[in-house]
């Protein structure tokens, strides 16, 4: 089936989540291959900072909140920043017309920094919100903000090039730690 003209779909909205823990480090979770809607796995790169869908009339920082607790069990989080804007990024040609239906060219990303406050035993990818969603990553790890665009599927790094330098000062605030 051929997929339609990319300039004919919507982006779809989501938000993103750079979660620092007390070093100044990134979370970064590791994407299961079942389930993975932009096919990352199959692009080289599994690795990835939270993120998920906006539902229809939610507030961002809301959602970006639910995605977190949803995705890794988090709930011990503080908010440092938001990007100033929203972050684009495109399917590669192979993924469009399958990944979410079919129904979007790509995200459209709202981006927000948290400090993790919490202790690391609260992080739980294998049943996270309690068990009351599907696990979505396979392993965890924390990472330098910097290393970020490496670690992510090809086709993200120019998104995850902005979320650097939107958040790059804020590993700075924890060297006193």
């Amino acid at each position: 089936m051929t997929p339609p003209p990319r300039d004919a779909l919507p982006y779809r909205d989501c938000v993103g989540l750079a979660v620092f823990n007390a070093h100044g480090n990134v979370f970064f979770g590791h994407r299961k291959s079942a389930g993975d809607p932009d096919q990352s796995a199959a692009h080289g790169s599994a690795w990835q900072m939270p993120q998920g869908g906006i539902d229809k009339g939610e507030d961002p920082l809301k959602a970006a909140l639910r995605e977190l607790h949803e995705e890794t069990n988090m709930t011990s989080v503080s908010l440092l920043a938001e990007a100033p804007e929203w972050i684009y990024y495109d399917l590669p040609d192979d993924v469009l017309g399958k990944a979410w239906g079919g129904k979007y060219r790509g995200q459209r990303q709202r981006w927000f920094a948290f400090a993790f406050t919490g202790p690391e035993s609260e992080i739980d990818i294998s049943e996270p919100a309690g068990g009351r969603h599907e696990p979505e990553f396979n392993a965890w790890r924390w990472e330098k903000l910097s290393r970020a665009p490496s670690l992510i599927v090809p086709f993200k790094r120019p998104a995850y090039e902005k979320v650097v330098e939107a958040f790059r000062d804020i590993p700075q605030r924890f060297t006193h730690v």
